[in-house]
Order: C-alpha cells, then structure tokens, then sequence
C-alpha cells in the first residue's frame, strides 16, 4: 500500500491554521512542516495518532469520520459500542442503560466490542502458546501502533499479533448474528457502525489489513453520538438488551486492561505515543527480555484517552473501574473443544506494506551519500531545534535540504 491509496482520517483546515508550529513539535513521526506560514502533513509519514488534533489550539486538525446519517441507507443497523464508551457517562452503574440508549436511537440490535475482546483475549492465550511464535508478541489492537511499526520499526513486523482487533471480531460476529436471526436480509442491507473513540479506527475500516476488508460500514465519532445517547438513556424500567461482557471486556477500554486478561504477569503495558516508540526503541534494541506479551497504546491512558471521546481518560477510567466491581470476570469463556485452536475469522495473513519513513534511496550507496550529506548540514546547523525553519529540528531540516524539499537557508538562526 502506498502513501496515495492510504487514506487517512485527520486533516488540515489550512483556513484555520496560524502555524504556531505547537503541532509540529508533538508529531511522533516528524510528518509536518510549516510552509508559508501553515503547517502541511505528509501523509506518507502520518499514523493518524490525533495528537495534533489533540494539541491543536485553534481546531485546524479535524477527524474525518461518518455520521450517524450515514447509516439510514441499511435496512438492518448494527450499533459496535467500544468500551470506553462506558466511561463517558456520571454514575453509571449498569451497562444496559448505554445498550438500551442505542436501541432507542434507531438501531435494531447493539453488539458490544467487549465481548468480542473477551474472545480475543481467550484466543490470544493461546496464541501465545504457539510453537514458533516470535517473542515479544506485540498487541495490534491498536491501529496507530500497527502503522508507526510498519513504518518506522519494520524489523518488529513478525513480532505483531495476527490477530484482528475486537471491532473487526465483534462487526464479523454481528453479522453472523443478523443472518441467523434474519434470514431474509441480504448483505448489503445489513449495515454495522462503530462507535469509535480515535481516528485511527476510521483509517483502519476505510483502509483495510493488505488486501483484507473490514465488516464495518461506518465509524463516528463517539463525542457525535454522546449526547443523543445520553438523552435517550433511562434509568427507568427494564431494558430491552442485557450485557454480554464482564470485567476483562471492558477493561479493554483502559491501558493494561488487555495484558492482565492473558492471566500472565511476563507482560509490558505502556499508555502515550511518546512512551510507545520508546519502547519499540527497547524492543527493537534487544534490551526487552523476559517479556512474553507489550500491550502498546497510541492515546494516554487507553482508549479513553482517544481524541473523539468526551471526558478526562482519568475520570473515565476511575468510572469504568466503579462498574467493572459489578460485573463477573468474563461472560465469554471458550470452551475445551474453542480451546484447540484459533478460529480463521479471528486471524489476518499479512500485515499491510509500507515504505519505511527513514529509507532516503533504494540504493544502498546513494543511501549511505545522503546520510553523510545530512550529517555534514546537521553539524553545521545551530542544533537548538527551535523550529523557526518550518521543520521539528535541525536533524529534519538537514534531511529536507539533501532530499531538496528545504534549503539551508530557512534556518532563521544562521540566515
């Protein structure tokens, strides 16, 4: 897959952007540069992180997501309510309260990403298990993670869990649902939104794993969703749907919540983009060792750090620990006979390919040319990587000038 048939879900509105430069600090992979006075993402270079949306103070970062309109096309509309979801709303005591909420707004059944993570971590049990399965395994729950390794940690690629996020499992398994209890629908009547908490999802449903197609027809924004949910939510009478998820389901939604369902302790979970590449950069070094299974979250705290949701990730997260006290550890174990192997539908083949972010030539010798050149400019920069030339610091510009996209004389320190 290349950086023109990649298409992600945040943008520019360059209209709003006063090139402040704050963006341009906080962008993990170096993807933006001021130019004339407004930034400019490379989207060969951009993991849909959010983190500029995040920082962004004048909203000149925008998540492109779908609309609940969206869905009005399909006969039979499925709700996916991530987990952390559930933290977005104040005394909260029963997650059939949010399920109900969905019915009432328009659609026809809700099938919770919880239990499809329940069933994901059973099988990643025993996945880790698994003859010849390269140690550390590395969660590819999250999609901002399984792009930054393609594209600047290829060498990590064999240490990825084959293995489809909840989302995926529980959109395959709301269809099958539908199907059964449905016959009469076609496939195409039969449409599935998730209710997602970053862009990063909605980059992965339009996008797909390689050549591997996602179930989901629509991803929006949870903040969108959140208070026509919350005026449809009654705390009175009983509920048409009752929770098919317990504690390891729905500590999904928070960093760490992943790794201790594997009843494992040989485990790193780590929370912030920053922290992750960090421990990529361990990993990939060879000073990780003793660890079986890294959980790695692009937004800080978990899921309900994701830029599309409402509340603090603190609060949410302190929320879904009240109501988790409430819940039975799993409501989906597997059975012995589930236990022998991995069902296909929960797998993927391969992992999509990208261009390394730091590969400079195609040619080993015109490579190692550039990076002499580059050390050469960057010594002679003033190397307080303050940002005034329009790139993140004095080793970007110095890249940017040998690839001819900057000249040396946009350092506003020397010139």
């Amino acid at each position: 897959m290349t950086s023109s048939t990649y298409e992600h879900s945040v943008r520019l509105e360059v209209s709003r952007c006063m090139g402040c430069t704050t963006c341009l600090r906080r962008c993990p992979t170096e993807a933006i540069r001021i130019v004339d006075g407004h930034a400019k993402i490379n989207e060969a270079r951009c993991i849909d992180c959010g983190e500029c949306i995040r920082v962004c103070e004048y909203q000149a970062k925008k998540a492109v997501v779908g609309k609940l309109e969206d869905m009005d096309g399909f006969r039979y509309k499925i709700a996916l309510p991530s987990p952390s979801l559930y933290g977005q709303f104040d005394n909260l005591d029963d997650v059939d309260y949010v399920l109900d909420g969905l019915l009432k707004m328009g659609f026809d059944d809700v099938f919770e990403v919880a239990k499809a993570a329940e069933l994901v971590s059973a099988y990643t049990r025993l996945y880790l298990k698994t003859e010849g399965v390269k140690l550390p395994v590395i969660s590819s729950a999250c999609p901002t993670v399984v792009r930054l390794i393609a594209l600047r940690f290829p060498s990590l690629n064999d240490n990825v869990l084959h293995m489809l996020p909840p989302m995926e499992i529980a959109a395959k398994l709301a269809r099958k649902k539908a199907k059964e209890q449905h016959p009469e629908l076609e496939d195409g009547e039969i449409g599935v939104c998730f209710i997602s908490p970053c862009p990063a999802k909605a980059s992965y449903v339009k996008n797909g794993f390689a050549d591997y197609k996602s179930n989901i027809d629509v991803v929006v924004s949870m903040s969108d969703v959140y208070f026509n949910l919350i005026s449809k939510m009654s705390r009175s009478g009983e509920s048409q749907i009752s929770t098919e998820s317990g504690m390891i389901g729905i500590g999904w939604a928070s960093c760490g919540g992943q790794a201790t369902a594997l009843f494992n302790d040989e485990y790193i979970a780590a929370d912030g983009i920053e922290n992750v590449i960090n421990v990529l950069d361990q990993i990939e070094d060879g000073n990780i060792s003793n660890v079986k299974f890294i959980e790695l979250n692009a937004c800080t705290a978990g899921c309900v750090g994701g830029v599309l949701t409402v509340q603090n990730p603190y609060i949410a997260k302190s929320r879904l620990q009240s109501l988790r006290r409430y819940l039975p550890v799993s409501m989906n174990f597997l059975t012995p006979e589930e236990e022998k192997y991995i069902p296909e539908l929960y797998l993927f083949d391969e992992l999509p390919e990208y261009e390394p972010i730091s590969l400079l030539s195609h040619s080993m010798a015109e490579s190692m040319r550039m990076m002499a050149d580059i050390q050469t400019l960057h010594d002679s920069l003033p190397g307080i990587d303050c940002g005034a030339c329009g790139a993140p610091n004095c080793r970007a510009l110095a890249e940017d000038c040998v690839k001819g996209l900057a000249h040396m004389q946009d350092c506003k320190i020397i010139f």
